[in-house]
């Protein structure tokens, strides 16, 4: 029985995640970016200085930044070291599926302005300040009230996503696993837990985990994104510099690993099934991770974007995309170079974050081996750990949508999180991951409706505010005219 459902959640997964989806939100990132002049290329410069700069006086209840950070918490996670190995091995999308990442990203980040831009136009603020918006009030309110049963679905598998596995079983079970495999590889050490043996390793980071958790989503965004202003930018920092002290000792292997890459990409290098079918499955793979990476097109982040301090849309919007372009551009970029130029991505003996872990050691041969595991190890509790902080605020606000602002409702889902996270290092059912992944893709569906039908106002109000400002420098600067 159980492997039957087993096997009818999986070819429902495959369904929701097959090519379809991501085509649609592919091209949906594709006809946003030419309705709004390739904002994403144009403006980027503009979007970086708004990100480190907060707007003076803006309604909402975090800084823009903090906004930021509370989105990346929740995108930048274990796929970014885990996610990005799977997708260049040999076994998979090999090295050209990375070109197809950046491919994804680029038109995801026009996905995320217009998420960005519509979560500040169509949110809400009550009387006490307190801020809700997101895809449901930009469906309900930029499409009409006959749209509200769209935005209720969309809100209903958020919360689900949140509770049921992105952002419980499958992050903490991801720490755990880096713990144990670091600390106690062979699980000399073991604790009945549950009527199973688990590693001593496993239940006290569980333990740890918890309270941790639970002291952070307990004080509510502003905690949350406080922690996540600090914890964010300073794992990023941390991954980063380990990347690019890999690729600078060995620099001289780049330009053979971008000729690897875009030789992959375009099925130059014939695969088993042909250049064609190698072709095809970097592209569907890296266009996939891409996707997986940076949540451009599901719209989770602007759920974090309605809640800063700003007036302006197009400011918002901007600075949203930026989360694309650190997701994917710069860290997925990092890690998938890193594991092409070392060669570890051809071992067929290596999965998942072993793969990584083989990269640095190899990057890396000035350091012990341990210390490069500890890195990686590292990087992965804290990227996992924010995830759980983020996926919780997600979830949270897609219930209080979905029980019109029943906060006592949203409480007992607050501590059922922290339940969640409490027994995540012990769940090893499949199917509760499969469940959360078909919810993750059924999300995408109500919001990419909206981002479509709402694109012409998005279009609309962004030509409107540069024509302004390019005004506005004329004005102030005759000269330039």
């Amino acid at each position: 029985m159980l492997e039957n459902t087993g096997k009818i959640l999986q070819k429902i997964d495959s369904m929701v995640w097959g090519v379809p989806l991501i085509a649609l939100i592919l091209a949906t990132g594709i006809y946003l970016t030419i309705r709004l002049r390739g904002i994403q290329i144009r403006r980027l410069p503009k979007a970086l200085k708004f990100m480190v700069r907060n707007e003076e006086g803006g309604s909402g209840e975090v800084s823009s930044f903090g906004a930021l950070c509370t989105s990346l918490s929740a995108t930048i996670g274990t796929g970014n070291i885990v996610g990005v190995a799977t997708a260049v091995g040999v076994l998979s999308g090999g090295p050209g599926a990375l070109f197809w990442m950046w491919v994804a990203a680029l038109f995801g980040m026009a996905t995320k302005y217009t998420e960005g831009f519509l979560a500040i136009k169509y949110r809400t603020i009550d009387s006490k300040g307190h801020v809700l918006g997101g895809p449901f009030y930009y469906i309900e309110n930029g499409m009409g009230p006959k749209w509200k049963w769209l935005a209720k679905m969309f809100a209903f598998f958020g919360a689900c996503v949140g509770l049921f596995g992105i952002g419980t079983f499958s992050q903490v079970n991801g720490i755990a696993s880096a713990v144990q495999r670091f600390f106690d590889p062979e699980k000399n050490n073991t604790i009945s837990v549950f009527g199973n043996e688990y590693s001593i390793s496993i239940v006290i980071t569980g333990i740890i985990l918890t309270v941790l958790t639970a002291l952070v989503i307990i004080g509510g965004l502003k905690r949350i994104s406080a922690v996540s202003q600090v914890v964010v930018p300073f794992m990023a920092i941390i991954y980063i510099l380990a990347c690019f002290t890999l690729i600078l000792f060995n620099f001289k292997r780049i330009p053979s690993a971008l000729a690897e890459i875009m030789q992959s990409a375009f099925g130059f290098k014939a695969a088993a099934g042909g250049i064609g079918a190698s072709m095809a499955i970097a592209i569907q793979k890296g266009v996939a991770r891409g996707i997986f990476s940076n949540e451009a097109g599901l719209g989770s982040a602007p759920i974090a974007a309605s809640a800063a301090k700003t007036s302006d849309p197009v400011r918002q919007g901007l600075v949203s995309m930026t989360g694309t372009f650190i997701d994917t551009i710069v860290i997925c970029t990092m890690t998938g170079l890193g594991i092409i130029m070392m060669g570890s991505w051809k071992d067929t003996s290596l999965e998942g974050v072993e793969v990584t872990i083989d990269t640095y050691q190899k990057g890396l041969d000035f350091l012990p081996a341990e210390v490069c595991s500890f890195i990686i190890m590292a990087c992965l509790v804290f990227f996992a750990f924010t995830t759980i902080l983020g996926w919780n605020y997600y979830g949270e606000r897609c219930l209080e949508y979905l029980t019109n602002r029943n906060m006592a409702i949203v409480k007992i889902y607050r501590f059922l999180y922290i339940f969640a996270v409490f027994i995540g290092p012990y769940m090893t059912v499949s199917a509760v991951w499969t469940i959360a992944d078909i919810f993750n893709g059924l999300m995408a569906l109500p919001n990419i409706t909206a981002l479509l039908a709402l694109s012409g106002v998005v279009a609309k109000e962004t030509n409107e505010y540069f024509k302004k400002e390019k005004n506005q420098i004329k004005q102030s600067d005759p000269q330039n005219e």
